[in-house]
């Protein structure tokens, strides 16, 4: 993870109430880093996770009532960089396009969230079934929860 990529993390979780979302599928391998990193993060008074699976368009309610001031969507994101890449970014800066493993694209369903959203995209290396994580990507994933957690 780069600095600025860590600056903006640490930013917002030294101010903000934040909900960080858990999203993937548990059965394709690095698709579940997202669920995997959520369950790893340490609740605070400031900071709370939620693990969505892939079906987050189910849990539009549940979020808007837990009423973050920050939403991050943890997920495994392809940015055609090396396995274990990680970034932060606004939801406006994803394109909108549906992952063969959601039924709606993050971009789309942010629309129904009502607070500032972001994406905390980590790249795979290996998304078929399974439910193995790829060295790389659990190592990105075990330094990134440790900086969150610090």
């Amino acid at each position: 993870m780069n600095k600025d990529t860590q600056n903006k993390l640490k930013e917002i979780l030294q101010t903000k109430i934040t909900l960080f979302v858990g999203i993937g599928n548990a059965l394709k391998s690095d698709d579940a880093i997202g669920i995997y990193i959520c369950k790893n993060i340490k609740q605070t008074n400031k900071i709370k996770t939620l693990i969505v699976e892939s079906g987050i368009e189910k849990f539009i309610g549940k979020i808007n009532s837990i009423a973050p001031e920050i939403l991050i969507l943890v997920d495994c994101t392809d940015f055609h960089k090396e396995p274990g890449f990680i970034d932060f970014l606004s939801i406006e800066r994803v394109q909108d396009f549906t992952v063969n493993t959601h039924t709606i694209s993050v971009k789309r369903i942010s629309e129904f969230f009502k607070m500032k959203t972001f994406i905390l995209g980590v790249q795979p290396e290996n998304v078929k079934f399974g439910e193995e994580f790829s060295e790389s990507v659990l190592n990105s994933a075990n330094e990134l929860i440790k900086k969150i957690n610090a």
